[in-house]
């Protein structure tokens, strides 16, 4: 079992910066791809972006291409989401989740394990 906690999320002024963090605990493992989600009120539940294990490539929505980076490390069992730019639709609530597979993937259904979600706001 993974124990998935992010932390971070906040209300930002559009343009702003945020950094989120998903913390990992349990029967964690380097190799691990993890990946970012969100849901906006309304909406279905949208990849964001995602790492692989070892933190060896990483993938995103077209939507957060050149403003949002993943990261990873694995010595604090913690995988980070820096967003810049933020626009009001990236208000939303964001998850973090893990998969026991190497490789990052866009698909929700590919993630064993998930966290509770932390809140941004973006206001315009």
């Amino acid at each position: 079992q993974v124990h998935l906690v992010e932390s971070g999320g906040g209300l930002v002024q559009a343009g702003g910066s945020l950094r989120l963090s998903c913390a990992a605990s349990g029967r964690t493992s380097p190799d691990y791809a993890v990946g970012w989600f969100r849901q906006a009120p309304g909406k279905e539940r949208e990849f964001v972006a995602a790492i692989s294990g070892a933190g060896g490539t990483s993938r995103y929505a077209d939507s957060v291409k050149g403003r949002f980076t993943i990261s990873r490390d694995d010595a604090k069992n913690t995988v980070y989401l820096d967003m810049s730019n933020l626009n009001p639709e990236d208000t939303a609530v964001y998850y973090c989740a893990s998969r026991t597979a190497w490789g990052g993937s866009s698909r929700a259904e590919s993630y064993a394990y998930w966290g509770q979600g932390t809140q941004v706001t973006v206001s315009s």
